[in-house]
């Protein structure tokens, strides 16, 4: 969801009006709650509900009504979520030759998401090609989030909870969407992504004892919790603190504002990190870099560990590499 804000302030610009997003999952519309490009979010929490169980969804059917001659740029490509999306279009009349679908080109091999987003859904279809004109160069090719001073001020009251006092601070990002089940915690050997707590426990000494000073955040969701409080449990330093039951999105943004840097599996907040100018270490698993590399708009560092040729799974790379790579992060550019 992070990956379209490039093109949508690219449609911004090629229309001269913001878009009306509608996406799933609970982050589509804290992460665009402050974006120019973006005026209104709707979203639905799950992909495959059907239409008559899920109100959100006849809310989308009703925008899409409201603006059926309009654009409609569709990046989806999963079939089955497509097919939803094409019954959608339909019910609410909105005809083929106003829809562009990120799957009517082919995808292009170790293309990355943005520039592909860019490629085949960045152009006006042909029924709406009148009321396009093209951005001039250069197209931001970097996802940018915004906060507000509110935002900034929620993160400020949090720290001061927590007893922050303007010391360096570094976030941790052990799990990803993957790493919990309904039942507890994925087996490691079933995701690729998963980096054993016994590494992450390693980097957090390395850490305090490069800047016994500085303060530890271990980012999460609350589902993630028990998993972040037995690392945290276990690797027994000051300073640290598990914010995975007290992280909403939004106060995430403003820590990774403020953060030194950050160490994350290839997840979400990863790319959060980046679009705030935060400098980032990511591991990868079985995905390639060349498709998922976060990208930073103010172009801090972004150094990437793992993925192929080398690496199938993230639990591969030696915590030492990891300690070794957050030591040698740049300081983080002046946004």
């Amino acid at each position: 969801m992070l990956l379209l804000a490039p093109l949508l302030h690219h449609l911004h610009r090629g229309y001269g009006e913001p878009c009306v997003l509608l996406g799933t999952g609970p982050f589509s519309a804290p992460l665009y709650a402050a974006d120019p490009d973006v005026t209104c979010v709707l979203q639905v929490s799950a992909r495959h509900r059907p239409l008559a169980l899920s109100p959100p969804r006849w809310w989308m059917l009703r925008a899409l009504h409201a603006h059926r001659n309009a654009a409609v740029h569709i990046a989806e490509t999963e079939p089955r979520a497509l097919a939803k999306i094409r019954r959608m279009l339909a019910l609410a009349g909105v005809r083929a030759d106003h829809c562009v679908f990120i799957t009517d080109a082919t995808a292009k091999r170790d293309e990355h998401w943005v520039d592909r987003l860019l490629r085949t859904c960045g152009h006006p279809p042909p029924a709406c090609a009148s009321a396009w004109r093209p951005p001039e160069p250069p197209i931001e090719r970097a996802p940018r989030l915004y906060l507000t001073g509110a935002d900034r001020a929620d993160c400020a009251r949090w720290l001061r909870r927590h007893d922050w006092r303007g010391e360096p601070l570094w976030l941790l990002q052990p799990a990803n969407k993957r790493s919990m089940r309904w039942n507890g915690p994925r087996a490691a050997s079933d995701d690729d992504k998963a980096w054993p707590a016994g590494h992450w426990i390693a980097v957090l000494h390395a850490l305090h004892a490069d800047d016994p000073g500085a303060r530890i955040v271990l980012c999460g969701t609350p589902p993630e919790a028990p998993l972040l409080e037995a690392i945290a449990a276990q690797a027994r330093i000051p300073n640290l603190v598990v914010g995975a039951r007290e992280l909403p999105l939004r106060r995430l943004l403003a820590l990774c504002e403020i953060a030194r840097g950050m160490a994350s599996v290839d997840t979400g907040p990863a790319h959060v990190a980046a679009a705030m100018g935060c400098p980032l270490v990511v591991l990868y698993g079985a995905q390639p870099r060349t498709l998922w590399l976060p990208r930073s708009p103010t172009g801090s560092a972004v150094i990437a560990l793992g993925g192929p040729p080398r690496y199938a799974r993230a639990a591969d790379i030696p915590p030492d590499v990891v300690s070794a790579a957050l030591h040698g992060l740049p300081a983080r550019n002046a946004q």
